[in-house]
């Protein structure tokens, strides 16, 4: 990972040596170009006013580009969690609750209402019968490699079936454990992160001993975090009744077989369960740490954005201050309040719009990159990724432009009603 950070800080580095060259050699271009829109302004003064005053203007795109840096950044990482979660759902599989809960952690489904389920209709079958996994999940301590100290891990014993079910689960390492034996397999992240989750290894965990015989890759999804065993197996070592898992799985014949099931199960009265896609759920699920980090995200990028309109308005007050005969001139040679304010308001946008591009440039690097945090629904550690998207970059770059205008529009009013008799009277 450090071979790649370090490239990726590189071509940031270059980057930005690249557009302030461009920023040089094209601004004379540019100006001409957007002349015709702009009325007459005189942005071709802008590009030299920024060159002359190239020191301030490098804190103020300093400034834009760690905000906008921080505020993707913290928006990639909410989305990331979103999508590792979501990705642990399918819309061709439905999850059957006790009806009420809230998680699988609260949920609790009987023996028997488990073979009433996989009578229902709109279930696929296999050569072994219906495609149902009747499942339990515990949070198990396990050391981190990194640390040492313990760290929940999401524990999930399912049916032998399961890799039918979610088929999107394939075993990357060994093998699938034996049913009714006390074998475990573990998503990759897991063996990753985890102590003793290798191929081969025995470990002690929940009172029970462990042999790992298998290493799956859930295709990122929070899968990959979870270890994963024989459900009765696991129901025994944790001294619970044999008769009692917390959900049920349900690979569905169709995708439009969802509403024939779901009628089915919550009009029996022999049953009281709530009917979920799974992809839904999952969905649900990442809610409240979605918007904790958003609403976090915003709230840093907030206080820094405060900070950074305060030096562009200093920026662009100092501009104003140093540049009032020049300011005057152009007033007396014909120029407009309406020029002058375009004028001030393009230069401060040109800033914020190259302290954006250097902001989105900066964290390129992270997009992939893996960490791990609490699941506040389950207490378990998930591992995922950050996520960098080009809506993601738009809204940087967009977030850029509304500082840039914020600090920007009160120096160029100031620059635009000062008299000129007064401003010439005054140099």
């Amino acid at each position: 990972m450090l071979p790649k950070l370090f490239f990726g800080f590189l071509i940031t580095v270059v980057a930005i040596f690249a557009l302030l060259l461009v920023l040089v050699v094209v601004g004379g271009i540019v100006a001409g170009l957007l002349a015709p829109f702009l009325g007459n302004v005189p942005v071709s003064y802008n590009f030299r006013s920024i060159r002359a005053r190239w020191t301030s203007t490098i804190v103020a795109v300093l400034g834009i580009a760690g905000t906008v840096g921080v505020f993707v950044a913290m928006l990639s990482l909410a989305r990331g969690f979103k999508a590792t979660l979501v990705a642990s759902g399918s819309p061709d599989n439905a999850l059957v609750m006790r009806a009420g809960s809230p998680s699988e952690m609260m949920g609790g489904v009987t023996l028997d209402s488990i073979k009433v389920i996989q009578d229902a209709p709109g279930i696929a079958r296999g050569p072994n019968g219906p495609l149902v996994t009747q499942e339990v999940v515990g949070v198990m301590p396990v050391p981190l490699i990194s640390t040492g100290t313990d760290a929940n891990v999401q524990t999930r014993g399912v049916s032998p079936n399961v890799l039918e079910i979610r088929k999107f689960v394939k075993i990357e390492q060994g093998r699938m454990f034996h049913p009714g034996v006390s074998e475990i397999v573990v998503g990759k992240n897991a063996s990753k992160t985890y102590s003793g989750l290798t191929v081969g290894n025995k470990i002690d965990m929940a009172g029970g001993h462990w042999e790992v015989v298998g290493v799956f890759d859930a295709g990122g999804s929070a899968f990959d975090s979870e270890i994963w065993c024989d459900s009765h197996v696991l129901n025994d070592i944790l001294k619970r009744p044999s008769n009692i898992f917390q959900s049920v799985t349900v690979h569905l014949a169709s995708t439009d077989s969802f509403k024939t099931l779901k009628d089915s199960l919550t009009s029996d009265p022999r049953l009281n369960v709530d009917v979920i896609r799974e992809v839904d759920y999952y969905a649900k699920q990442s809610t409240t740490m979605t918007t904790l980090i958003t609403w976090l995200g915003g709230f840093v990028a907030a206080i820094m954005a405060i900070g950074a309109i305060f030096g562009a308005l200093n920026t662009m007050y100092s501009a104003v201050s140093e540049r009032g005969r020049e300011i005057a001139t152009m007033r007396a040679v014909g120029f407009s309040t309406w020029n002058v304010i375009l004028s001030f308001l393009f230069e401060a946008l040109l800033i914020s719009i190259v302290g954006g591009v250097i902001g989105c440039l900066a964290v390129l690097p992270l997009n992939g990159l893996t960490t791990s945090t609490m699941n506040f629904q389950t207490f378990s550690s998930i591992a995922f990724a950050f996520k960098i998207t080009f809506k993601l970059l738009g809204l940087g770059l967009l977030f850029a432009l509304v500082m840039g205008v914020l600090g920007g529009l009160l120096p160029a009013v100031r620059a635009a009603i000062r008299p000129v008799a007064v401003a010439l009277r005054e140099l």
